[in-house]
């Protein structure tokens, strides 16, 4: 499945680039070309940081899918899970010059956590996305290590269905992505390999 109305660039580094951009015309309108090259430069890297590239995205019956560009740091148990139980747990390095944007690693409705954590717990979770699958499994993404305190940003809401693969935060150059599967998960990744956003099997869901 490939993306539809995709920017290439995510709308949120549109203005950066373009402020680079007038930067450019500008130092050469004052006949300083040399300097120039200084904006240039900082344009090449915003586009860098903001690329958001068009991806195949495999459909994978019960499979979750990477929700980032990275490697896998860490897999393994955990029973501090966001929902409160014991759960898989797969830690992800994101690559900082990968594809701006996280997608969700499954397909279902998105959760409100309010409704489960009490509430002076809600701020630990408040970065996360939660989707509840139609065969009511319960997939974590959180994220951790934001770099100028710059956590994540969604553009879903709760209550919003998100396909498999879907774009549906910018990243704002946070460090890890962590996602937590129910305990009968079949996980498929290991420590050191690199994946990508929408494309590489972290998991299978299993059912009878």
């Amino acid at each position: 499945m490939r993306d539809r109305d995709n920017p290439f660039i995510a709308r949120e580094g549109i203005p950066y680039l373009a402020a680079a951009v007038f930067a450019i015309f500008a130092v050469v309108q004052f006949g300083e070309a040399l300097l120039g090259l200084i904006p240039a430069i900082v344009l090449v890297w915003l586009f860098l940081v903001f690329r958001d590239p068009m991806r195949s995205v495999s459909a994978v019956p019960l499979g979750v899918l990477s929700p980032v560009d990275g490697t896998v740091v860490e897999t393994g148990l955990t029973d501090k899970g966001a929902l409160n139980g014991e759960s898989h747990r797969i830690l992800i390095e994101v690559n900082s010059l990968g594809t701006y944007t996280a997608r969700s690693a499954t397909e279902g409705k998105i959760m409100d956590f309010r409704a489960v954590v009490p509430y002076s717990a809600v701020n630990g979770h408040s970065s996360g996305l939660w989707v509840r699958t139609d065969e009511g499994d319960d997939v974590v993404l959180q994220f951790h290590g934001h770099r100028f305190g710059l956590a994540p940003l969604a553009f879903l809401g709760y209550g919003e269905r998100v396909g498999q693969g879907q774009r549906c935060a910018y990243l704002r150059l946070t460090r890890f992505a962590e996602v937590q599967l129910p305990i009968n998960s079949r996980v498929s990744v290991e420590a050191g390999q690199t994946v990508a956003a929408g494309v590489d099997l972290l998991a299978k869901l299993q059912h009878p």
